[in-house]
């Protein structure tokens, strides 16, 4: 008799393929894992999830103690950073804004509804279809934390397009959408020196960096910059 585990040759299924706007997105199951792949590149699985926690926990601890804080996360990932957000009844309003239907349908209700159910039925939660440089430049709301987790880094983009959201031109749009003592956490596989020096060539200030260390490797970070007050 062959059951489902004694059939499994070690190799990664595929449980989804769609193409959009900004190309191919696939969700595939490794063995107990989830993984997401954007246009042939790793993007994250639900291996772990430490380094997502830190982000959100990193914004809130650098926030001055104002009660029920606005929080924007781009993007919704594998549903960690939203999961971790809505187990803290401290935060005010979870706006996640994610560019891609297909993983916003994987969380409602496919394989990845497993980590979020919950984050999506609190009634702080809010999620928007939408690319983050479009958001930020159209969007007339405001937050007190903006939690960046949508490349590998500002220096290793998924997609070239989201090049420019490091830029000074693309940190002011940021800063534009944070209140006055507002918090930015970027999300990074890798520290960087001329990141750090960019936020504050863009206005911000307190920029510091936190590690997450690794089991190989150099260290998960999030970088943090303050919108001056």
């Amino acid at each position: 008799m062959t059951t489902a585990a004694s059939a499994y040759d070690g190799r990664p299924v595929v449980l989804d393929r769609r193409d959009g706007p900004y190309g191919e997105v696939v969700l595939r199951r490794h063995g107990e894992l989830l993984q997401i792949i954007a246009n042939g590149c790793f993007l994250m699985d639900t291996s772990d999830g430490r380094s997502e926690r830190l982000l959100v926990d990193a914004a809130r601890a650098a926030l001055d103690g104002r009660p029920a804080p606005d929080v924007l996360i781009d993007g919704l990932g594998v549903g960690f950073s939203l999961a971790h957000a809505a187990r803290d009844a401290r935060w005010g309003r979870i706006t996640v804004v994610e560019r891609e239907a297909a993983v916003v349908g994987w969380h409602r209700d496919g394989p990845l509804s497993a980590f979020s159910a919950r984050a999506f039925a609190d009634p702080r939660t809010v999620i928007v279809e939408d690319d983050l440089v479009a958001f930020v430049n159209e969007t007339c709301d405001t937050f007190d934390a903006l939690c960046l987790d949508i490349d590998n880094g500002p220096g290793w983009t998924v997609d070239t397009a989201n090049e420019g959201l490091y830029s000074p031109a693309g940190l002011t749009s940021c800063a534009r959408v944070l209140r006055p003592g507002g918090v930015l956490a970027v999300w990074s596989a890798q520290p960087s020196a001329e990141f750090e020096e960019t936020l504050r060539n863009a206005g911000f200030t307190q920029v510091r960096t936190e590690e997450m260390p690794v089991a190989r490797g150099v260290p998960d970070v999030v970088h943090l910059a303050v919108r001056p007050g």
